[in-house]
């Protein structure tokens, strides 16, 4: 079983920044992905950026030049960091990590960008 842990959220006025933590931990033996998913009222759950286990990552084109996806393979934490942020961010944001071919969520972190 893997647990996964969201960090990072909070209010943040239009064009700030955040950044999300996402900290993995249980019984996993590999990963093949990290990466983050995140739904705003009314909408589906949108995928917004992976990063896979050779290191290129992947940005829905919304959010491209904006957010930057990492990890820390040490602490098996996977972040987020959100510059220029936009009402239309405004979201729960869901850590996601594939593990042995298992699909695994974290609880969600609420991004909200609001003057």
């Amino acid at each position: 079983q893997v647990q996964l842990v969201e960090s990072g959220g909070g209010l943040v006025q239009p064009g700030g920044s955040l950044r999300l933590s996402c900290a993995a931990s249980g019984s996993i033996f590999s990963f093949n992905a990290m990466g983050w998913y995140r739904q705003a009222p009314g909408k589906q759950r949108e995928w917004v950026a992976t990063i896979a286990s050779g290191g290129n990552v992947m940005y829905v084109s919304s959010v491209k030049g904006r957010f930057t996806i990492s990890r820390d393979n040490d602490k098996n934490t996977v972040y987020l960091q959100m510059n220029s942020l936009k009402a239309e961010d405004s979201a729960v944001y869901y850590c996601n990590v594939v593990s042995q071919g298992r699909w695994y969520w974290g609880q969600g972190t609420q991004v909200t960008v609001s003057s």
